[in-house]
This record gives structure tokens, sequence and C-alpha cells, in this order.
């Protein structure tokens, strides 16, 4: 009788309307809201705090973003940038308080903004001072193999960076190109390819790598088989087909991981642009042979040449087709340096659009180009000049912020890794967003205003809303 009473008694409760005002007495949905903007002095500042409340249904005209936590999605990885010879070369020219400063504004996520995802380059890249291989030339038994020429300037800050994230660091290396004698073009740039000859001797040379990089106290989290395979440089550059890069690695380097004891390391196809992501997906992981030993593919931002919109949704395509691969963003950087556009606002902006849209398209994980340059954007061995979030003056000593640092930080800062991505939707598409769910519980929604219009909007979430206002040409993230 109790009960039948209690039920009764709810009934009544819930349809006079005091069931809500009820739910709004416990609701304790507090958030912050950190915002980097456009003419203002905020980066990265803690501008506002609130809690929401009850709300119901929006109304038609009324500008917001929709959380629902309880749907989840791919599993954040981590953000990072590349330690390159052209990084750890102007981090050492610098002066140790500089030194210690970038280590901190990288790669501490309370004095800074958490990195903890690298890359690295196998033998020299663009971003070198000068070519170099870890061979003799002609080895074939790479007896001579060392990584001595690393020891100078990549190491010791990759050590460095790696220690200030408390051993956290997820570090991957790439080639560019192997040695010129393994080479069709018997030249390390202007394309060319790996002779088939030289198939299980250049794999030989990536366990080589990573033991050789364990022995100097650095793990290698894993590798990706060839920069942009697709691209005949004028700098360090080696051509793939997808059916070659496969069976390269379905018949040498998996295999070889295998048995050399690195079955844990990841091996990440591709590394190129959005553009032909989808056929090079289609042709590795419809093969089996290929599919289990690559853990994911990567990609870069470059395709978007004519000043059209970037192919995103090959990303979406790709997530769609094998939900079970990862896809790993893998290079971005603004080319064409000029230093008088250390401040371009749209240096950031270009970031925060690839970032959000990318993540709500399947992506695990964003690895930047470049983590420091010097006031040239080199040094570099073939004058490809390009921006870095920040720049290091090697004339006074003084660090360089663009704004594309603090957009970068919007993520890495607030998104640990583990987080799974959950769905945000706007109802206008001046406001740009996407939302994740760290393994604590925090929820981190990511809103971008590109446009000039001040926007007023609201956060709703399961009947809850939060009024904010998004600044012209802003990136907030608010934490609940």
């Amino acid at each position: 009788m109790k009960k039948a009473k209690w039920i009764i008694a709810s009934a009544i409760l819930f349809n006079s309307g005091l069931f809500a005002q009820t739910q709004r007495k416990t609701n304790n949905n507090l958030f912050k809201v950190y915002t980097t903007a456009d003419s203002t002095n905020y980066r990265l500042s803690l501008i506002d705090s609130g809690q929401s409340k009850y709300k119901g249904q929006p109304f038609e005209n009324e500008v917001t973003v929709f959380v629902d936590p309880s749907k989840t999605f791919q599993t954040f990885l981590g953000i990072g940038g590349a330690i390159t010879d052209a990084s750890a070369e102007t981090f050492y020219k610098l002066p140790k308080e500089k030194q210690e400063e970038l280590l901190n504004a990288y790669y501490d996520r309370d004095k800074g903004i958490g990195y903890t995802a690298a890359r690295t380059n196998i033998n020299s890249c663009d971003f070198s001072s000068d070519m170099y291989t870890y061979v003799k030339d002609g080895d074939e038994s790479l007896s001579s193999f060392n990584v001595e020429h690393d020891r100078k300037f990549k190491l010791p800050m990759i050590k460095a960076a790696d220690k200030t994230t408390g051993g956290k660091l997820k570090l991957f290396a790439s080639p560019w190109s192997p040695p010129a004698w393994m080479k069709d073009n018997k030249d390390m740039l202007h394309g060319g390819r790996l002779s088939d000859k030289y198939y299980a001797t250049w794999a030989n040379y990536f366990v080589k790598f990573i033991k050789a990089y364990q022995q100097e106290g650095v793990n290698v989290w894993g590798v990706s088989i060839q920069n942009e395979p697709m691209a005949t440089q004028r700098w360090e550059s080696c051509l793939y087909k997808a059916e070659e890069e496969a069976n390269f690695l379905k018949n040498n380097l998996g295999p070889l991981f295998e048995k050399e004891g690195l079955k844990n390391k990841k091996i990440i196809v591709w590394d190129h642009n959005r553009d032909l992501m989808y056929q090079r997906a289609q042709t590795y992981f419809s093969d089996p042979a290929v599919a289990k030993y690559a853990w994911g593919i990567g990609f870069h931002w470059y395709e978007d040449w004519s000043g059209g919109t970037p192919m995103y949704d090959n990303v979406r395509r790709v997530h769609e087709a094998f939900p079970d691969k990862n896809i790993f963003f893998t290079e971005g950087c603004a080319e064409s340096f000029n230093a008088d556009k250390y401040q371009s606002w749209s240096l950031g902006e270009e970031y925060g659009k690839s970032m959000i849209t990318d993540f709500n398209n399947g992506m695990v994980g964003f690895t930047d180009w470049n983590v420091l340059l010097d006031e040239t954007g080199g040094p570099n061995h073939v004058q490809n000049f390009c921006f870095a979030p920040i720049h290091g003056d090697t004339r006074t000593g003084e660090l360089i912020y663009t704004n594309a640092y603090y957009y970068i930080g919007q993520f890495s800062k607030f998104i640990q890794p583990g987080a799974k991505r959950i769905i945000a939707s706007s109802s206008r598409s001046q406001l740009l967003t996407t939302a994740f769910k760290n393994p604590d519980g925090k929820i981190v929604i990511v809103v971008m205003n590109n446009t000039s219009i001040k926007t007023p909007y609201s956060i709703w979430i399961n009947g809850y809303a939060l009024p904010l206002m998004a600044l012209p040409h802003s990136i907030s993230t608010i934490v609940r």
C-alpha cells in the first residue's frame, strides 16, 4: 500500500512541474571557460565560470551547442609536434632559461599545454641542416649503423621533452628517404624508389634505429613507413605506390618486427595528404596480411593547393569503412614563412578548423610539424622555410609565440589521453565544435568562432543550458 501511494505521489509531483524544479535544485553542472581571442589579451585565459540551469527546449532562433555525453566514439591518443633536427638545433642555440621555458610551454600540462606525442625523422629531412644517414655508403650489412649524428641535438631534446611529460611521450619516427645507394635514382632527393633488392635491408634499418634509440634511453612508440610516399620533392623523398608500401609491410617490416621482439611498435601507413587516403586505406586494410601489421593510417593537410576546401570528408570515409583502424594526423604547418606574419590570426584558425573537423570525422590524435624553428623559419638545407607554433630568435634568445600555439593548446591542455569523443552539435555554422569525455569524467567542449560576429550561444546538455559569448575570431574550451 505504501509503495502504491509513493507511485501516485511521484506522478503528481512530475505532472505538476515540481519534478523539474527538484532536478534544478540538485544540478551541479559547474563549468569553466578558457578562451583565446583576436584583438584581446586572452590566450588560454580563464574568462568565465558558471552553473548551467534548466532550459528544456531551446528556441529556434537561439544559437546552441548540443552536447550528448552518452554517445561515445573514438579514443583520444594525444597531441604533439615534431622534434626535428631543425627544432633541436634551434633549441640548443637558446639560453638555458628559454630552453626550460619551451619544455614547460609544450610538455607540462599545468605550466603549458601538455603535449604527449612527438615525431622525429629517420635520416635527414628538409628540416635538417645537412644530409645524413646512419650507415656508411654501400654498407649492405648495416654493420656501421650508429646514431652518433643525433646525440648532439635531437636525442637530448627528445629526452628532455619526455622527462617533462613524466615519461609519457609517445614518439614515432618517419623516414624521408633511405640512403641513396638503396634507391633506383641513387639520390636521397628528388623522389626515386626503394630498389627491390633492398626491401629486407631497409626493414632491418628500422629495427636498428629503434634498438639504437632504446640503447640511448629513448623509447620509440611507433614508426610510419614513409613520409609523403607520393611526393617527388627537391628534398629527401621516396615514392611508393599503395601496393608497394603494402608489400613492404606484409613481407618485410611487419614480420621482422615480430621476429625482433618489436611487435608492440605501432606501424602507420600512408603519412601523406587527405586527398588519396581512401584509396590507400582500401589497398592496405582490405588485405588481411597487411591489416594485421598496420596500427593505422597517418595523414597531412597539404592537399589544398587551390584555395578550396580541404578534403575533410576523406577522413570520415576511411573511418566509416575501417572503424577498427586508427586515423592519426602526422604533419601540418603553415608554409611560406614570413616574419611579418608571426601574429597573423589565420595561423591559429587553420589549426582550429582542421582539428575540430578531423576529430569529428574519427581522428584519434594530432601531431604538428616542427615544435620550434628559428627566426628564418629554419634551419632547412633546401630553403623550404615554414612557420612553427613557437619560434626561437637565435640572435636575441627570445621565444616568439604565434597564436597557433594557443589554438592547439585549447585542445591539448584539457583533453586527456584515453578520453572518448562525444557528440557536440552546433545549431549555427559560424560555431565549430567538438567534445570529449576525459577518463576522470570531466567533459571538455571546444567551440570556435572564425567569423567577425560576436555570437551569444548556450552549451546545452540534457536539458540544462549555460549561456556564453563567442567572441569574434576566438576559440574556447569549456570544462565541466
